[in-house]
């Protein structure tokens, strides 16, 4: 069971599924990666956080749950607080997100929906001032 109404699909079918999220992730992390608030924070090595990122999505937007599956629940917080979180970072993550889906031409009514399901973990990640 998927919590949706019959006849309805998830977001993640909706922009394209495994395809765009594939896409997608790997379109953001070099804008991440040359990020001078946000970049510092991640491994020279972005392979695996690639990949991790990519199980999350499937499952944030609805697909299947490839993230839980492999690592259990996601406990994105508590996975997020060894890292100084600001609203600053919060803001670049999110920047670099839109450029992202920009760059894999999802349309804007898309991308607007994405972008707004991202930013409630995006401030909730949140940890330092």
């Amino acid at each position: 069971m998927n919590g949706r109404e019959p006849g309805t699909i998830s977001l993640y079918e909706a922009i394209g599924g495994a395809e765009t999220i594939a896409k997608l992730v790997e379109a953001f992390y070099p804008k991440v990666q040359a990020d001078p608030l946000i970049g510092p924070l991640f491994p020279d090595d972005i392979d695996p956080v690639m990949e991790k990122q990519k199980m999350f999505l499937t499952q944030f937007f609805g697909g299947p749950t490839l993230y839980s599956d492999k690592y259990g629940h996601p406990m994105m917080r508590a996975r997020h607080l060894p890292f100084p979180i600001t609203p600053e970072r919060a803001d670049a993550w999110l920047a670099c997100m839109g450029r992202a889906l920009e760059e894999i031409g999802l349309d804007d009514e898309w991308r607007a929906i994405v972008l707004e399901r991202l930013k409630g973990p995006a401030y909730h990640f949140v940890n330092t001032p």
